[in-house]
């Protein structure tokens, strides 16, 4: 009973444990890693998005940033905004604007409304302490607000560029919307989403949040994968303008540094420039593809119960069946989160395949543990039964198998019968007729297990045993007789010994067959023993019920296998009982070329 329990307690050790896991996501930076892996595949970035990058060639030209003039913007809104025809849909500025500086600031005023295709950033202040919502949820509270100045404030569109990083620094969420004082700031994409769609007609995607008003950015693009041009070729003509026909533009710091640059999920060792994160999040909104986190204790229950039905399979199959099943049901997994991904909700990857894992390799340790213990108590089962040497070589081998149902076996089976031992009893104390039985039974199992036999069972004073199973074993005529051989001269020595002691002798009949035979379990449900049975197991007791003492009795079928390597005589035809025909004995004198 508690060995049928063990694997259920085992299942639900394992399900709770990958609950627990989900729903506080203990190892999340390593759970970020896979997910940023499996979910932040490159899509294909779109050919419309462009950014116009602030560079080092630019700097070189102009010099730090710090030291321009606004005019510098100015010029790149009219040399794109040249024609009607070739004009982009929006022009968004990653540059903070705030505060007035010099004459410049009236001009990009002036070219900002005109064009009305002109979207600037602004800068939210968070607070370092956070607060709770009254749902009990954890926020940082906005603090204030740094708009661009006054006057480009009244003429622009105007989003926040704050991204939000999370715990191991990479940017993987942006918080849409805000609020201070009572007024809602939206981020600086969809601003720029908005104003795209407004201008083409379009009504815009709506995309979800969580409780904490994240969104999750499903990067469409890597660093550099989005059209680049540098600042300085535009406002110096060398670009055509047709090349931002219908487009989307961005213009913002494209060098490291400007220190405007951030880890993403999918930039491998590289960072990312504000300006291209910008540039993914606006094609997310284009595209509707923005994911919150789902339900973790859905996923940790789920997840849990196909844990702990896979551990008990682990407990049961064969490893290779294990293996598959491992790897198909993390395969199953990996899956159905990258659709689900895909469709707008991001769960936790890593919990489920690490403890199913962890379950696998534990599985498999106590699965062997188990095997070996079985086959050490097999071994020393057949230690009582088997040779020795056979023993040891079932053991490196490793291979146990028995048909314990039954199989026909060619064999060789011997009876041994202590001859006066029932005259002997009636004489002797019981003492004493223990430790002479046990002196001729140790001599009988020696000389069997000396020829590699199969010690079938003691029945009183008389041995039984087979030679060939349950184990092939060569030869196994030869080494048959060669046992029953022993056997008679090994008697010799302990008849002289008991003579001295007891004043009594006994000796050893012996009867040896060979032929087909049925082996195997033979009993009932409570009490069986792996043995052998048929005419030829029956012959060899018939034999062995004739041989006098010190007698080798063969069956004519044994003395044909073996008559080039035995000196006998005939000894003639005896009865079978329940047989018409008896069966022609042989005494064995002698093996020819054994001491």
């Amino acid at each position: 009973m508690r060995n049928k329990l063990l694997p259920v307690i085992e299942a639900l050790v394992v399900g709770i444990l990958v609950y627990l896991l989900t729903i506080t996501s203990l190892f999340s930076e390593l759970d970020y890693i896979v997910r940023d892996n499996l979910f932040q595949v490159p899509r294909g970035i779109r050919s419309d998005i462009k950014i116009i990058g602030i560079d080092a060639k630019t700097l070189e030209a102009y010099g730090p940033i710090q030291t321009w003039s606004r005019d510098k913007y100015a010029d790149v809104i009219n040399a794109l905004n040249v024609d009607d025809n070739t004009k982009p849909y929006v022009i968004g500025f990653d540059i903070l604007l705030s505060g007035n500086i010099d004459e410049g600031d009236a001009a990009l005023v002036e070219a900002a409304s005109k064009y009305d295709n002109v979207v600037v950033v602004s800068r939210l202040v968070y607070s370092n302490k956070w607060e709770t919502t009254p749902d009990g949820v954890a926020y940082y509270p906005v603090e204030g607000v740094i708009s661009p100045y006054k006057d480009l404030l009244e003429v622009t569109d105007t989003g926040y560029s704050n991204v939000a990083p999370d715990s191991d620094g990479t940017v993987r969420r942006i918080i849409p919307t805000e609020t201070y004082n009572g007024v809602t700031y939206q981020t600086f994409s969809k601003v720029m989403y908005d104003k795209y769609c407004e201008t083409v007609g379009i009504t815009p995607n709506t995309i979800p949040t969580d409780m904490t008003g994240r969104t999750i950015i499903n990067y469409s693009g890597k660093p550099g994968n989005y059209e680049y041009i540098s600042m300085v070729d535009v406002i110096e003509g060398k670009i055509d303008p047709r090349v931002f026909a219908d487009s989307i533009v961005f213009v913002g710091a494209y060098d490291p540094e400007m220190q405007d640059n951030f880890s993403v999920p999918n930039g491998g060792s590289s960072n990312m420039n504000g300006v291209e994160i910008h540039a993914n999040i606006f094609q997310s909104y284009m595209q509707g593809r923005f994911a919150v986190n789902g339900s973790p204790y859905l996923l940790g229950l789920i997840t849990a119960l196909v844990a702990m039905l896979l551990h008990i399979l682990f407990r049961k199959i064969k490893i290779w069946q294990s293996v598959i099943l491992l790897v198909a049901s993390i395969g199953t997994e990996v899956g159905i989160l990258v659709a689900v991904n895909n469709n707008g909700y991001s769960y936790s990857v890593i919990y489920f395949p690490l403890v199913i894992f962890l379950s696998f390799i534990y599985s498999l340790a106590i699965n062997y543990l188990l095997e070996s213990r079985k086959k050490k108590k097999v071994l020393n089962a057949f230690r009582k039964y088997v040779a020795p040497q056979i023993v040891e070589e079932i053991a490196k081998k490793g291979d146990f198998e028995i048909k314990v149902g039954g199989e026909n076996r060619d064999i060789a089976v011997l009876f041994v019968d202590i001859r006066g031992f029932t005259t002997m009893s009636e004489a002797l104390e019981p003492e004493q007729v223990v430790e002479i039985l046990n002196e001729y039974l140790t001599l009988t199992t020696k000389s069997i297990f000396d020829n590699s036999g199969t010690l079938d069972k003691f029945v009183g004073d008389a041995t039984m045993a087979v030679f060939n199973s349950p184990f092939d074993l060569e030869d196994y005529e030869y080494k048959a007789v060669c046992a029953a051989m022993d056997i008679v001269k090994g008697g010799e020595a302990i008849e002289e010994k008991f003579q001295k002691r007891f004043g009594r002798s006994v000796g050893f009949g012996v009867g040896v067959n060979c032929g087909p035979a049925v082996v195997g379990n033979v009993g009932c449900e409570f009490r069986m023993d792996f043995t052998a049975i048929g005419d030829t197991v029956n012959t060899a007791a018939r034999l062995e019920a004739n041989a006098k003492k010190g007698q080798v009795l063969i069956s004519d079928v044994l003395y044909e296998r073996l008559k080039d390597r035995l000196e006998v005589s005939e000894v003639g035809e005896i009865p079978l009982k329940g047989k018409t025909k008896g069966v022609f004995v042989y005494e064995v004198k002698k093996i020819i070329g054994r001491d």
